[in-house]
């Protein structure tokens, strides 16, 4: 007689992403990469508390606490990898958010991801991006 094997168990993570294209007219790729990393910069664009710093490897929580993570990649200027997370994310659920920064003629250019975002949240934080960071952005550099 054979026994038969249970067949092992793959839990496989779909990676849902977000891309988005931003032009921040009156603003270059570095004030774009100040803003982000600088608490006081960042806390007057959000409009709300930013605990941030521009080194590898520090941690961060923006709007007072909802958001936390980690920054993984820093190019000045250029680049922003973080871990990210919101409170009422699964725990230990992370996603990765990258703003790769460049300038043009008409300002700042920033191509923005995230992936790894939990299933049936992608368009609630596609608006959360526009609404709490793109639109005050725009303001923020008049």
């Amino acid at each position: 007689i054979h026994e038969l094997k249970s067949a092992p168990k793959i839990h496989a993570r779909i990676s849902i992403m977000i891309e988005q294209t931003i032009t921040v007219p009156n603003a270059t790729a570095q004030d774009i990469y100040e803003a982000l990393l600088s608490s006081e910069k960042h806390t007057k664009l959000i409009g709300d508390t930013a605990e941030i710093s521009d080194r590898v490897d520090e941690t961060f929580k923006t709007f007072s606490g909802y958001a936390e993570g980690k920054n993984v990649e820093l190019i000045p200027g250029k680049k922003i990898v973080q871990t990210w997370r919101a409170s009422d994310w699964p725990e230990d659920h992370y996603s990765t958010i990258t703003f790769e920064l460049e300038g043009s003629e008409e300002g700042a250019v920033i191509n923005f991801t995230q992936i790894d975002i939990p299933e049936g949240r992608v368009e609630e934080y596609e608006a959360g991006w526009q609404d709490n960071y793109w639109s005050p952005m725009q303001e923020f550099f008049k």
